[in-house]
C-alpha cells in the first residue's frame, strides 16, 4: 500500500520525493457513551483502520489538498491566508480546520504543503474518521515544523478545538484523544473531567470485537445531540442547588438516588441518571477487564445499551434489533449501540467459535425484520497516530 500511495501522490503532484507518510487510526468505544460532556469516563481503543496522509513541503505558502476517497473533487489549492471554512470544500474543512487552529494558537507554519489523504474507514461507521483526519494533519505540522514541545495530548486538544470552533460541532475529547494516544492491545480509561488516563490490557485471544453497521443513516443527529447536552446541563444546574458538583459524573449512583428529586423535569432526570450510571458502569467494566472477567464486562455493555435506549433515548429500532438478536446467541458476551445514536453501529464481544453464527443469524434476522443489509467488521486494536 505504501508504494501505491507514493505512486498516486506523484501522479497527482508530480515527481519528487515525498517528505513523509503518516497514519492516524480510527477508534471504537467499548463502553462509556454520552459521558464525555458530563465529565465522566470513557473506554475507547484505537484500531488498525484509519487515515493515511502523504506530504511534500512546498517553497511557497500554498496548500494543496486531495483525497483518494473523494476523487471527483480533485485538488483544492489555497494560500495559507485563505483556509477559512467553506461548505463547498467538504471533507477538506477538517485538515484546513486543524491547520487554522494550530496557527491561531501560535504554532508556526513556515511553509506550504502538498497533502494527499486516504482513509480505509468504511463510511457510516462513526468511528472517528473526522478526528483521524485532524490528528494526522496536526502530526504532520508538528513533525515537519519540528515543534518539540507539542505533545500528542496537545494535538488531541487542538483537534477537539478545531471540531468545536472551526467545524462547529460540539464534540468531546474522546475521539481525538484515543486516536492520538492509542496503544496496541490496550484500551484507554480516560477521565474526561481532567484528562487523567490509564491503559488497560485488551488482549482477547478467545473473542473478537465486532462492529455491526445498521445501514440506518443518522438523521438530525447534531440537533438531538445538542438537546441531550442541554438536558444534562439543566439537570446539573438543578442538582447544584443542593450539592457542590461541577459535573454529573461526580455523583455515585447512591448519592444520585438521594438528590435526584431536585431535578425538576422528568426527561432531565432520565438523562442525568444515564450519565451517572454509565460512568459507574465504565469504571466497573475496566475493573472487570483487569480481573480477566470478560463476561462481567459484557454484562455491563448490555446494561449500557438499555440505559442508552430507555434513559438517554438515543437508540432506534434498527440498533435495538441488532442488539436483541445478538443477545440471543450464546457466544455473544455483550452487545450495545455505539456512538451518538439514532442509527449507526453496534459493538459486540463475540467468542471466536460463535463469530460465524453471529454474522449469519444476526444478519439474516435483521434483514427479515428491517429489510436492511447489515455490515460486519472485526476490529483489531492498534497504536495511535505516528509517522509510517
Amino acid at each position: 500500500m505504501k508504494q501505491q500511495l507514493v505512486d498516486k501522490f506523484q501522479q497527482i503532484y508530480g515527481d519528487g520525493a515525498v517528505t513523509g507518510i503518516f497514519f492516524a487510526p480510527g477508534r471504537v468505544n467499548l463502553i462509556g457513551e454520552h459521558t464525555d460532556y458530563n465529565g465522566g469516563h470513557v473506554f475507547p481503543c484505537a484500531i488498525t483502520m484509519g487515515t493515511y496522509a502523504l506530504v511534500r513541503k512546498r517553497t511557497d505558502n500554498r496548500f494543496r489538498f486531495c483525497s483518494l476517497n473523494y476523487p471527483d473533487q480533485g485538488v483544492l489549492e489555497l494560500p495559507v491566508w485563505e483556509l477559512d471554512w467553506k461548505r463547498e470544500h467538504g471533507w477538506a474543512n477538517y485538515p484546513k480546520g486543524m491547520i487554522c487552529t494550530l496557527m491561531k494558537k501560535g504554532v508556526p507554519v513556515a511553509c506550504g504543503m502538498d497533502l494527499l489523504y486516504y482513509g480505509d474507514i468504511p463510511k457510516g461507521l462513526g468511528i472517528g474518521s473526522s478526528a483521524s483526519l485532524e490528528v494526522v494533519t496536526g502530526l504532520i505540522i508538528r513533525d515537519l515544523m519540528e515543534i518539540k514541545d507539542l505533545s500528542m495530548i496537545d494535538l488531541a486538544l487542538f483537534a477537539r478545538l478545531a471540531e468545536n470552533e472551526y467545524i462547529g460541532m460540539s464534540s468531546g475529547i474522546m475521539d481525538p484523544f484515543a486516536i492520538a494516544m492509542g496503544k496496541k492491545d490496550h484500551a484507554i480509561l480516560l477521565d474526561t473531567s481532567d484528562l487523567s488516563y490509564e491503559y488497560a490490557p485488551l488482549e482477547l485471544p478467545h473473542q473478537k470485537i465486532i462492529v455491526t453497521n445498521s445501514q440506518k443513516a443518522r438523521l438530525a443527529v447534531d440537533e438531538r445531540y445538542q438537546e441531550r447536552q442541554a438536558q444534562c446541563q439543566e439537570a446539573l444546574h438543578d442538582l447544584q442547588t443542593v450539592i457542590a458538583i461541577q459535573n454529573l459524573s461526580e455523583l455515585t449512583a447512591d448519592v444520585f438516588e438521594q438528590v435526584q428529586e431536585m431535578i425538576r423535569r422528568p426527561v432531565c432526570l432520565r438523562r442525568a441518571r444515564h450519565a451517572v450510571t454509565e460512568n459507574q458502569r465504565t469504571i466497573q467494566a475496566v475493573e472487570a477487564l483487569n480481573k480477566g472477567d470478560i463476561r462481567e464486562f459484557g454484562q455491563l455493555m448490555n446494561a449500557s445499551h438499555l440505559s442508552l435506549k430507555e434513559d438517554f433515548e438515543v437508540s432506534c429500532e434498527e440498533l435495538d434489533i441488532l442488539v436483541e438478536e445478538a443477545w440471543e446467541i450464546e457466544g455473544v458476551l455483550g452487545s450495545r449501540m455505539m456512538g451518538a445514536g439514532f442509527g449507526g453501529c453496534t459493538i459486540s464481544i463475540v467468542e471466536n467459535d460463535a463469530v460465524n453464527e453471529f454474522v449469519s443469524r444476526v444478519g439474516s434476522h435483521y434483514k427479515e425484520r428491517t429489510g436492511r443489509t447489515a455490515e460486519f467488521y472485526i476490529m483489531e486494536t492498534g497504536n495511535g497516530a505516528s509517522e509510517v
